[in-house]
């Protein structure tokens, strides 16, 4: 168990920003920060990050929280896991108390899993480093390859041993279960035996973006037709091949701070050329690009280089699932190196100033370059020319962009010698077919569903939106005391006193006191619940932190709560961020102005609640048909109240 010292150190020293920033790519806006959401696929930033506050807002989905809690969602951290994290990302020690069996074994399956997978990486480095066979055969090949010793321990590459039980037969005398050495694919298991899977390989860690573990890649060294020459981890809880891009953990800071990102093939390139010093480069590991790996890129940059072999095969290869790319509104070139050279060797061969300018010169836009391949290819047959141009439109009908789509189709219709106008007739064919399918698979599952669906009678809403008064004003209340509740203000209040002749009029009373003091004593002297759970619970909390803490801070306090509270202080203190509210007057709801001071912002949010309260009181009284004598009463309840309304609105200084 982590020390409550250290859980405290890395609150005061961690960044939300800085955190956040290695996986999202934030631009400045205004006193916070911009990104695309990475817990949804959009293509407008909803995603904001508060330097001031420490928080995090992602209004695509309704989640935030603390820098703690982005872990927890983004990366499925546990909240020791990710107290860990920071402690390694700014360079604070850990100190841990002994744990009970019982918490031992509370550590989930997958966390399991993750552990094994360190100790593995772990191990492979050892055995590399450490041993005969390791040096001897697994590090001269990497030196062979031009890798050097910073390299080969920047991206943890390792050796298992070519026997058959080594490593499984040492990680079980560590302590770890085969059940998870058998679910990460690390040790495979027939029957009573068990064997290593990447026995006598040279290991590539797959990291995920934070840089935990997920699996393994491995190549063999030895002459063995029977044996695959690549063999991955297999699919696991936690290792998803079409999810993840080698290289991403340690490429994810240049691919923001260059605002590009190069895609190669293999393991190699990406240490070949991060070695070299282009350090923005990932691999999907020898498959077709994915959604998904299009989208880890996407949330770091939206430019994106595909760099391959320059054989015809590697060409059509790579193109083919540039498609994907464009789908996802990004923008994309393509560079292919000379005949025979990969970015392997090409880069082995060049130095970093040749090699940027290669890179440089040769990067050219896909779509350009796609209709250059094609029309190449098509040569003088006019058939295969009209297959490929629309092949061409295809490519061109998956960008989002209006703007970018028009200036392909001009761009194209020069380079394959053919009208605008044809092109963007096919275009709009393309785009009315793709349409039509989409809205025919909609039908389709509304159809099964309805089938499937039990018979329920639905009640008819109302278009118009209803705004939750009382919820508003309850949440205005905690969005003050966590902002100014330890503040000390002067309140003017307004009270009935008899003047000279003996009318009653209302005069200012000036009194000093906290804000959270105000708040709670006003509260208290109109009897009022919350009525929504979550804000009570809150309200609690806040007001017995406010009487013991003098020091209260939002950035300390939100540390303190659960995640479920502290997603709702994040709602509530980053909702001016994205939303601003019209037309609150007409629903009898006067919110604050930030232009007005505090004192005068707390006096008007508590008389709008107490203004609603009479509201409701005076309805339940109407309601109310028993005997004469209980009307009479009930009268002079309501004609009591609507008094009281009456020097509300005049404290208010409007008509209620």
């Amino acid at each position: 168990m982590i020390s409550k010292s250290t859980i405290d150190k890395v609150f005061e020293t961690a960044r939300v920003e800085e955190v956040i920033g290695d996986f999202v790519n934030l631009k400045k806006s205004g006193s916070s920060f911009k990104g695309l959401s990475p817990f949804s696929e959009e293509r407008t930033p909803s995603f904001m990050v508060s330097p001031v506050k420490q928080i995090w807002k992602d209004f695509s989905t309704g989640k935030g929280g603390t820098v703690i809690s982005f872990l927890m969602e983004h990366e499925h951290f546990t909240y020791p896991e990710a107290i860990k994290y920071l402690a390694n990302k700014y360079g604070i020690e850990i100190e841990e108390i002994e744990q009970t069996n019982a918490q031992k074994e509370e550590a989930g399956e997958r966390e399991s899993m993750y552990l094994v997978s360190e100790y593995a990486n772990n191990y492979f480095q050892d055995i590399l480093h450490k041993t005969d066979q390791g040096k001897a055969i697994g590090l001269s090949y990497f030196k062979e390859r031009g890798f050097t010793e910073t390299s080969i321990k920047k991206f943890q590459l390792g050796y298992a041993l070519d026997e058959w039980t080594a490593f499984s037969d040492q990680a079980i005398k560590q302590g770890y279960s085969l059940k998870y050495l058998e679910r990460t694919g690390l040790t495979i298991v027939k029957d009573t035996k068990q064997f290593d899977r990447f026995k006598g390989r040279v290991l590539f860690p797959i990291h995920s973006m934070s840089g935990r573990v997920l699996g393994f890649g491995g190549r063999i060294l030895a002459n063995n037709k029977n044996a695959a020459k690549y063999l991955n981890s297999p699919e696991s809880d936690i290792y998803h091949k079409s999810k993840v891009l080698y290289g991403i953990y340690q490429a994810k800071q240049s691919i923001a701070k260059e605002d590009n990102c190069y895609l190669v093939e293999g393991y190699t390139d990406v240490i070949q050329f991060s070695q070299k010093g282009i350090a923005n480069v990932v691999s999907s590991s020898g498959t077709a690009l994915t959604p998904d790996q299009i989208r880890l890129i996407n949330r770091l940059t939206k430019n994106i280089t595909v760099l391959f072999d320059g054989d015809a095969a590697g060409i059509r290869a790579a193109i083919r699932g540039i498609d994907l790319i464009l789908e996802q509104g990004m923008n994309v070139k393509v560079c292919s190196f000379p005949e025979g050279e990969d970015p392997d060797s090409f880069a082995k061969q060049n130095t970093l100033e040749d090699l940027a300018t290669y890179l440089n010169d040769n990067a050219k836009d896909f779509i350009r370059y796609k209709a250059s391949l094609l029309m190449g290819d098509a040569q003088n047959d006019p058939v295969k020319k009209a297959s490929l141009i629309r092949d061409m439109v295809v490519s061109i009908s998956k960008i989002p962009n209006p703007i970018q789509k028009e200036v392909y189709v001009q761009e194209c219709a020069h380079i394959m010698e053919i009208s605008e106008d044809v092109l963007f007739s096919t275009l709009a064919q393309i785009e009315k077919k793709e349409r039509q399918d989409a809205n025919k698979t909609y039908q389709k599952e509304q159809k099964q569903h309805e089938q499937n669906a039990p018979f329920e009678v639905v009640k008819h809403h109302s278009l118009g939106k209803t705004i939750d008064i009382q919820f508003e004003l309850e949440r205005k209340i905690i969005e003050l005391l966590l902002l100014y509740g330890t503040r000390t203000e002067d309140f003017e209040d307004l009270v009935l006193k008899e003047n000279d002749s003996g009318e009653l009029v209302l005069e200012p009373v000036v009194h000093t006191a906290k804000v959270f003091e105000k708040i709670y004593l006003a509260l208290q002297e109109d009897e009022m619940q919350f009525s929504n759970q979550n804000f009570k619970a809150l309200y609690d909390t806040i007001i017995e932190t406010l009487n013991q803490d003098e020091n209260f801070s939002v950035k300390t306090f939100i540390n303190t709560v659960s995640p479920e509270s502290a997603a709702e202080i994040t709602a509530i203190l980053m909702n001016d961020e994205r939303y601003t509210l019209h037309d609150w007057e007409r629903n009898n709801i006067f919110p604050k102005s930030k232009n007005l001071g505090v004192a005068q912002l707390v006096n008007e949010t508590i008389l709008n609640l107490r203004c609603f309260l009479i509201d409701q009181k005076v309805n339940e009284f109407k309601q109310k048909t028993n005997s004469d004598s209980q009307n009479n009463t009930i009268l002079e309840d309501v004609l009591n109240y609507s008094n009281l309304k009456m020097l509300l609105s005049r404290k208010l200084n409007r008509v209620l």
